[in-house]
């Protein structure tokens, strides 16, 4: 089975981030919550704290078939600055899968990997898209190996869209069930 790192940076918006990460446990799926700041350490835009599983400097992206970008300010902008997170998106991208959410696709954009796709992100961040790709608000899009959530509202569908991506329908199943979805 697949494995997931969810990438965590001070800023983040919580639900994004601490959602996908219960589903896809629930899911059977293995999960690494994984700081990019110096530190396990986090501090979400909410101001809640937050001690991650490891660092990026602790971690082996061999064993992982996913990252996932939460979203939220100044989270997205903090994972935009680091070229280690853009190098790994690049890498997972073109190989493996990313799943990003909120202002958090907007680095997709950024960095060239949403030519010829559909993709959504929080209002006013699809400015970093290619034309014709945006694909509307209030939604989730999954196009080929890339999954993307406009915002928190849509943390639920989109942690189920990942957990189908990697487990399939009965883990879906099983995890709507368990929480009454």
């Amino acid at each position: 089975m697949s494995a997931v790192a969810v990438l965590a940076a001070d800023g983040f918006e919580t639900i994004e981030c601490l959602t996908i990460v219960d589903v896809l446990r629930r899911g059977g799926v293995r999960v690494a919550l994984v700081s990019v700041m110096s530190t396990r350490d986090v501090v979400t835009a909410q101001q809640i704290s937050v001690t991650c599983d490891c660092t990026l400097d602790e971690i082996d992206f061999a064993e992982f078939d996913y990252i996932v970008l939460p979203g939220g300010m100044p989270g997205t902008a903090h994972l935009r600055a680091d070229e280690r997170v853009c190098d790994l998106v690049r890498e997972f991208a073109a190989t493996k899968h990313v799943a990003a959410i909120c202002a958090a696709p907007s680095i997709l954009g950024e960095l060239g990997l949403l030519e010829g796709r559909r993709a959504t992100c929080f209002p006013g961040y699809e400015k970093t898209f290619p034309e014709g790709t945006f694909a509307g608000p209030k939604t989730v899009v999954v196009d080929g190996n890339i999954i993307t959530a406009s915002a928190m509202g849509q943390a639920l569908p989109f942690a189920l869209a990942v957990l189908g991506d990697i487990a399939g329908d009965v883990a879906v199943d099983k995890v709507r069930q368990g929480i009454q979805l």
